[in-house]
């Protein structure tokens, strides 16, 4: 009988601690996270017939929201579609929590030729001075349009495609284009480098100067057939014009060698320093994986993880009084008014998790608390 009593307290306080760490899991006094309203029902944008990813908002001169995203064809593919087939698309809407109304493909296709001739991705929009700037991942391949048999991660498309990711910038006058591309990338791979194998995912700011202080994703070769884990990097270019130089003596601010991967850094400066939230993507920090994490900065090197890391979750409440943890939720943008974060932008799937287990995908908006 005793044995059995201590059975039932040991189980018991298993069962309890597990329950107290789930429950520090999810609460937090993350400054983001506690400001976070009820997530729109009603998707920001999406598209029948297409995967919709990533999500970048700027106000015109119109006084409208112009939504740049990502789309390719849903009947290949979500994941690695996006590396051989996606376009960065222009939406637009009357109000910034959208729902956005597609107006124009902004960055097509333009030949296996261009190093962005393939595919244009992973699109940052903001307005300096006179112009749209627009950053990006291109990346292109020389073979036929993919068939769905034998589009794989493992098939020349994706090994191809994946390896020539590059980052890119275009101007434009308008948030309706033309758009000026350019026949390089204004940030290259580098040999014997964590960027040696891709550069990605960009997130700019402008300085006071007019230079460019950029945050991306990277991966670096180990051997001939292999690449590295996912880890953050920090460049300046002198001018929206200009290729960037990295810093930090060539090695990155976050993640690397040794450290857990992470990844789709959003980046942005205030009056109290440099900050980024980036997605969790194995659980090492809030322990959720894809949650999101918020780190800060006061030289935008030396990068020092919040007490209480959460910034965001998975598992979204809506304004439906329905909550649901997502399959992913990537991607994410904070919209600012007046200095101040107003809408926080999530490229989204359905599913239990795993990209081969979505069948849609949009962008959703959470506004933060007034």
């Amino acid at each position: 009988m005793k044995n059995r009593l201590a059975s039932i307290c040991a189980f018991l306080i298993v069962f309890v601690n597990i329950q107290l760490s789930s429950a520090q899991k999810t609460d937090t006094s993350n400054p983001i996270f506690t400001q976070l309203g009820e997530a729109y029902r009603t998707p920001a944008f999406s598209m029948k017939g297409y995967w919709v990813w990533c999500s970048s908002v700027v106000k015109g001169d119109d006084k409208k929201y112009h939504m740049f995203a990502s789309r390719w064809p849903d009947n290949i593919l979500f994941h690695p579609g996006w590396m051989i087939a996606s376009e960065v698309v222009h939406a637009v809407s009357d109000r910034p929590e959208g729902p956005y109304t597609f107006s124009d493909v902004a960055l097509p296709a333009r030949g296996a030729q261009y190093w962005d001739g393939r595919s244009t991705h992973n699109p940052r929009i903001f307005r300096y001075k006179n112009k749209y700037v627009m950053y990006y991942m291109g990346s292109t391949h020389p073979f036929e349009e993919p068939n769905k048999k034998d589009f794989t991660l493992s098939s020349k498309w994706c090994i191809v495609g994946r390896s020539n990711k590059r980052v890119g910038v275009a101007i434009a006058d308008s948030p309706y284009g033309p758009w000026k591309r350019f026949d390089e990338p204004v940030l290259d791979t580098k040999p014997d480098t964590f960027y040696s194998f891709l550069t990605s995912n960009p997130s700019p700011i402008i300085e006071e100067d007019g230079s460019v202080l950029l945050m991306f994703k990277a991966r670096s070769y180990v051997g001939n057939d292999k690449y590295s884990g996912m880890c953050f990097g920090m460049a300046r270019a002198k001018s929206i014009y200009d290729k960037f130089e990295v810093l930090n003596n060539g090695q990155p601010v976050l993640g690397g060698l040794g450290q857990a991967e992470i990844e789709d850094p959003f980046f942005w400066k205030d009056k109290k320093g440099y900050h980024v939230v980036f997605k969790d993507h194995v659980a090492k920090y809030t322990g959720e994986k894809g949650a999101g994490v918020l780190a800060d900065s006061k030289d935008a090197i030396h990068w020092t993880v919040a007490a209480s890391p959460k910034a965001y979750s998975r598992t979204l409440h809506y304004n439906d009084g329905s909550t649901e943890t997502m399959g992913q939720l990537e991607r994410p943008f904070i919209f600012f008014e007046n200095g101040k974060p107003a809408y926080f932008f999530f490229a989204t799937m359905d599913g239990p998790g795993g990209f081969e287990y979505g069948t849609h995908s949009w962008n959703v908006v959470v506004p933060f608390k007034k």
